[in-house]
């Protein structure tokens, strides 16, 4: 379950002091204007360059959707049993129309680094859905996500935190920062992620633009590396081999179909 860990407030604090700009509602900013990383409008590489959202984002080029063909999106999609709850929930319609609140997912680097990334989110969907079955963690409500130490983002008590989405957005901590950027109400509303397929897409990738998942495909530090961040604790360094081999069963089955290597480093 993806599982980003409390942000660093005075970090935040610095950068936002830095930008000195005005914030953007929901990344509701003009036109002309650019959405940084940060939620801020404004002109320049600070905004339009790395991490920018939405707006004349000076970013590379490339289409996600020649990548994530029909053929594609649906030969997973299709493994789920008609009783899935995520049976039409999940479409590859919404899945396109949430990337491009997220400019630099799938489009970032060479061409092999784009599918390999596009490979990666996949594996972990698949194995996270079962192949878009799940839209809920199974047994989720049983469990204890509340990190009642985290100020920032306090937990309702009459709400649950488990695991919801394409990549399992668990974690009061998760969900607050998630809901601020996206737009919906994460603490006091998160089954949103589990009733709205657009907001249900845009928290997998807000986990995976934010957590260091990205980053780490383009850096090229491998596919164990985005195991480690999404579930390490609990599948990584010989805990869970069989979890691990799964997704790197899926990742590298993706490569393939999309015709680029795997590379090294596939396990954690």
């Amino acid at each position: 379950m993806a599982v980003l860990h409390p942000p660093n407030i005075l970090q935040a604090l610095l950068i936002a002091a830095a930008l000195s700009a005005v914030l953007g509602q929901n990344c509701g900013c003009a036109p002309d204007l650019c959405c940084s990383q940060y939620g801020y409008c404004g002109t320049g590489q600070a905004y339009c360059g790395h991490g920018c959202q939405q707006g004349p984002c000076d970013l590379p080029s490339g289409s996600v959707a020649d990548i994530v063909t029909d053929a594609f999106f649906n030969g997973i999609a299709s493994q789920a049993s008609a009783g899935c709850a995520g049976k039409g929930f999940y479409t590859r319609a919404v899945f396109l129309d949430a990337t491009e609140s997220y400019p630099l997912f799938g489009r970032s680097g060479t061409a092999e680094d784009k599918k390999r990334e596009i490979a990666a989110y996949f594996a972990h969907v698949t194995h996270e859905t079962g192949h878009f079955c799940y839209i809920e963690e199974i047994n989720g409500a049983s469990g204890d996500y509340c990190d009642e130490s985290n100020t920032q983002y306090p937990c309702n008590p009459n709400k649950k935190y488990y695991g919801r989405g394409p990549i399992q957005l668990s974690w009061n901590y998760n969900y607050g920062p998630a809901g601020e950027s996206i737009g919906f109400d994460g603490l006091n509303a998160p089954e949103t992620v589990a009733n709205d397929q657009l907001v249900s897409f845009k928290t997998s990738l807000w986990f995976w633009m934010n957590s260091g998942v990205h980053s780490s495909i383009i850096s090229g530090q491998g596919f164990g590396a985005t195991i480690r961040t999404i579930n390490g604790g609990i599948e990584c360094d010989g805990k869970r081999p069989d979890l691990v081999n799964a997704r790197v069963t899926y990742y590298k089955d993706y490569c393939n179909q999309l015709g680029v290597a795997s590379g090294d480093n596939l396990t954690c």
